[in-house]
């Protein structure tokens, strides 16, 4: 929270007390620097985080769901906890910070196939096959020549934040 006054970053509560109508904190706040006091008030953030579906229908986002996909993917493979954690902390933040509060799942599918491509090519490619929807053999052979020969044809994929 940043000082209305001064700027400056740091600063103390006071005071905190639930409001009238119990659906926000209210907190008297003092600046660390400039020591002048003043008010912020916080609620629940109510409006869901979406995806849009390849379909065009939007669906609540599901940080399990993401969690869930890598786990399969990652099967037998030497992935850590950590790192699941990690891409679903970035995914999460990816949609977070989305000025619309949606993105597309087509941007979230390829964060995801990124980071797991600098991690494990092996979950990369089953992570890939689901996602792609490859429709035969020579669509998943396209994707090993191009991951074996170091290109990467297809657009940037997004980056976090």
């Amino acid at each position: 929270m940043k000082c209305p006054y001064c700027g400056f970053a740091q600063d103390r509560v006071v005071d905190s007390r639930e409001s009238k109508e119990a659906d926000s904190i209210r907190r008297r706040r003092e600046c660390e620097r400039c020591q002048k006091r003043f008010t912020t008030y916080e609620r629940i953030d109510e409006i869901p985080y979406m995806v849009i579906k390849k379909d065009g229908r939007r669906e609540k986002f599901d940080r399990q769901k993401v969690l869930s996909g890598l786990i399969q993917s990652c099967q037998k493979r030497n992935v850590s906890a950590a790192q699941f954690e990690s891409i679903v902390d970035q995914v999460e933040a990816f949609v977070v910070d989305s000025p619309e509060r949606e993105r597309s799942t087509s941007a979230v599918g390829e964060l995801i196939m990124g980071r797991l491509k600098e991690i494990d090519t092996v979950a990369y490619i089953r992570f890939a096959s689901v996602y792609r929807d490859f429709k035969d053999v020579r669509e998943f052979k396209a994707e090993l020549e191009e991951l074996l020969s170091g290109k990467d044809t297809r657009s940037k994929r997004p980056q976090p934040r």
